[in-house]
């Protein structure tokens, strides 16, 4: 399965609920790679990269976390780049 590279930006109670570093947990147990961090406006933007039915999974964690609440997400498809790891930023 081909891999594919997601930008997403995460709207409700994301920011000082461990949202950041749940993502890093998820991804790097699932081979995942890409950068997460939070922006001013209260949201958390997650550039993700993988196979597809392992960046859902990812997705299936971060909505299962008691503390994290997301409303919605606004989800583009971003060229695919060379890098080996995952990071907050």
């Amino acid at each position: 399965m081909k891999e594919v590279r997601k930008r997403m930006v995460f709207h409700g109670r994301v920011q000082g609920v461990g949202f950041r570093y749940t993502a890093k947990y998820l991804a790097q147990s699932m081979g995942l790679t890409g950068w997460v961090e939070n922006k001013y406006d209260g949201t958390v933007l997650l550039e993700i990269q993988g196979r597809e039915t392992l960046i859902y999974k990812l997705m299936e964690g971060l909505n299962h976390n008691q503390f994290i609440s997301i409303d919605w997400i606004d989800t583009e498809d971003v060229p695919i780049e060379n890098e080996s790891s995952f990071s907050v930023k």
